[in-house]
């Protein structure tokens, strides 16, 4: 741990560092949140341990919440991790060759891990060493975080009086703003949100925000239109 500490930038270190406090308050939020909602106190803490992908976790907790079955749950859960497969083909060879690696950093594959790494794909030493050094760091902090709010939850009940469920919505905005300085993803997003508003009150919890991935469409290719010259020369005489 210490060699990968003094591969990454002095900026690198405070950003993950940041970034892993964040995801210790979203952690903290999703156990008060699970227990308040009536899941026993280990419940949250086995997904933590098992899972530990903070939007799969959020939506078993709502969709068992709002009285769906735990098949709905883990079907919600499984799509929505689907965007794990591309991220671990954009990595595979940043967590390593060996089976142990792959199979342990594939559990630590997050979000926030791949789009640091992704970041400094041009090191890829230093992109191996975010990858690792966030992937543990957030692991250990969901959890403890997810143990604390689980304790908390006991005691406060009502967590949205706290605006407890607001924190993971906002990491994930902190996370994503920066690529929105771009029209592309701006506009994904855009479509993606107003489709997620519009079906809000007709569709069932969590189908709303799958049915948001339409506003990926905006981010595939076009097709090249020919260079003006190149139109020109292929009018006959």
């Amino acid at each position: 741990m210490r060699s990968i500490w003094r591969t990454l930038t002095p900026s690198l270190r405070r950003d993950t560092l940041a970034m892993a406090s964040a995801i210790a308050v979203v952690g903290v939020s999703f156990g008060a949140i699970a227990v308040s909602s009536g899941l026993d106190w280990w419940m949250p803490s086995a997904l933590s341990v098992l899972v530990f992908a903070g939007g799969s976790q959020f939506m078993v907790v709502g969709v068992l919440a709002a009285g769906g079955g735990v098949f709905a749950a883990v079907a919600g859960a499984l799509v929505l991790n689907a965007r794990h497969l591309p991220f671990g083909l954009a990595v595979g060879d940043i967590m390593g060759r060996g089976l142990v690696a792959r199979m342990v950093g594939s559990h630590l594959l997050i979000d926030e891990s791949v789009a640091f790494a992704m970041a400094q794909k041009d090191d890829p030493k230093r992109a191996r060493a975010v990858f690792w050094f966030l992937g543990l760091l957030a692991f250990v902090v969901w959890n403890l975080g997810t143990i604390a709010g689980a304790a908390v939850g006991q005691v406060i009940g009502d967590t949205d009086a706290f605006g407890l469920d607001a924190a993971f919505p906002a990491a994930l905005l902190a996370l994503v703003l920066p690529s929105l300085k771009k029209a592309r993803p701006r506009n994904a997003a855009l479509l993606g949100a107003v489709v997620a508003l519009a079906t809000t009150p007709f569709l069932p919890a969590g189908v709303p925000v799958l049915l948001a991935l339409v506003g990926l469409a905006v981010l595939l290719p076009t097709p090249k239109r020919p260079a003006k010259a190149e139109q020109d020369a292929e009018v006959p005489a």
